[in-house]
């Protein structure tokens, strides 16, 4: 059940009274900085609090209400730099369904990149885009996460500049309808890098939301994130993304309960975690990974799906085989970067003629660019394995699951996979680590 609580007018440190508001005050952006904040008030949303992703009977849909609702009055409102309601979109024939979006806009008006690709840690920088350059008009609401066992809905509380808020704003270059962001704690300016509590906030959104069709994405830089400023991005589409249709490989069992798998079938080698005796077992263990990756400047991609259950993590290449002058001219050619969503399936394409010739092995010859090659896959998952505290040995074996006389009873079998193909099928492998 949600509880919408209406809250008397308090004037405080962060209220004044509008009669009594200085039009003058400010830069005239109406933003989210020092100069334009004070008295500024946005809905605040507190989710439940819940101890497993999916805990509980499925809430009243007003999270989803509340998104669209403001999403679409910010539409009616003209704050969007195209209409992405009038982009083609059709579904790719073949085995995987890919969804492929002719998208020019995007591509014309979208903000450009302004920093360098090649590090994925990169201290933010003020005099660069961020969010708090944004009108407030482009702000929804606050979210949080609640220590009740049930939503709460307050509809004007104040931004309170000491206890910086997160916030949810749209995307003025979406590319599906309801596109929004996911901002943490906005006014502590925190470059785009994974950290445990905003990652945990963000599973709490997807888990919140209580649909299956509502994904988080998240892009590190060099990754294709154009804002240094920590973010993660949402929206609906009403069908099975392709990856998350992919079958999966067992590796390991943490001691926390969550599970990891390889990707097996799809052009790009990624891990899936899940499980875990707790949502905050899960959102550890993968931001464990993240903060290892950050730490070795390997660019990644994540998609939340499942209302949070299931967190793919996507090791890229994609900008520095580029940079090399690696990527084949074809590719190239479509200028599509391919970030969390193409990589997920959902294929943004910026020509008419791409569109019009999509093709499934279009789509894998693109999305195969960005994976890492079979041997680097393996020592990044290494590194990942031995940051969250696991082991996990291979022996040259072919079709035969071998078990590991070592501390943490690793069982593996190497996999047959060649850059850019489906991998062959073979015998499952799993590891349970035990404390």
């Amino acid at each position: 059940m949600l509880k919408i609580k209406r809250v008397p007018t308090v004037v405080s440190n962060y209220q004044k009274d509008e009669s009594a508001a200085d039009d003058s005050v400010g830069c005239g952006r109406n933003c989210l900085g020092a100069c334009c904040i004070n008295g500024a008030r946005l809905p605040l949303y507190a989710c439940k609090k819940l101890e497993k992703s999916g805990d509980g009977e499925k809430p009243v849909a007003f999270l989803e209400s509340l998104v669209l609702g403001e999403w679409e009055d910010r539409f009616q409102r003209g704050l969007f730099r195209y209409d992405v309601t009038a982009c083609e979109t059709k579904v790719i024939p073949g085995k995987y369904g890919f969804v492929a979006q002719l998208n020019e806009g995007r591509h014309l008006k979208k903000r450009p990149t302004e920093f360098r690709v090649d590090k994925v840690l990169q201290s933010f920088d003020g005099n660069k885009f961020n969010f708090t350059k944004v009108g407030q008009e482009e702000l929804l609401f606050q979210f949080e996460a609640g220590e009740d066992s049930e939503a709460q809905f307050f509809p004007c509380m104040p931004l309170d500049s000491e206890n910086s808020p997160s916030v949810v704003a749209i995307n003025v270059s979406p590319i599906e309808y309801g596109h929004v962001l996911l901002i943490p704690r906005v006014l502590d300016c925190l470059p785009q890098r994974i950290d445990h509590k905003s990652l945990l906030l963000a599973l709490h959104m997807a888990a919140e939301a209580a649909n299956p069709y509502f994904r988080l994405g998240y892009n590190s830089l060099g990754a294709f994130a154009t804002i240094n400023h920590l973010h993660f991005q949402a929206y609906y589409l009403a069908m099975p993304f392709p990856l998350e249709k992919a079958p999966s490989k067992k590796m390991l069992t943490t001691v926390g309960g969550v599970k990891i798998s390889e990707l097996l079938s799809y052009p790009v080698r990624s891990l899936l975690f899940e499980g875990g005796s707790s949502m905050q077992d899960l959102s550890d263990t993968v931001s464990d990974a993240c903060v290892c990756l950050q730490n070795n400047n390997i660019p990644f991609n994540i998609l939340i799906a499942d209302c949070g259950r299931q967190i793919f993590l996507m090791p890229q290449c994609y900008a520095e085989k580029q940079a090399l002058g690696e990527v084949s001219p074809e590719v190239l050619e479509t200028q599509v970067n391919p970030a969390v969503w193409e990589i997920s399936g959902h294929m943004v394409l910026k020509r008419k003629e791409d569109y019009e010739g999509a093709s499934e092995e279009n789509a894998w010859r693109l999305l195969a660019e960005a994976s890492l090659s079979e041997e680097r896959f393996k020592e990044v998952y290494a590194l990942i394995f031995e940051a969250i505290g696991c082991s996990y040995l291979e022996e040259e074996l072919e079709g035969t699951i071998v078990e590991q006389d070592n501390p943490s009873g690793s069982v593996n079998q190497k996999s047959n996979r060649t850059h850019g193909g489906p991998i062959t099928n073979g015998t499952a492998s799993e590891c349970l680590v035990l404390q």
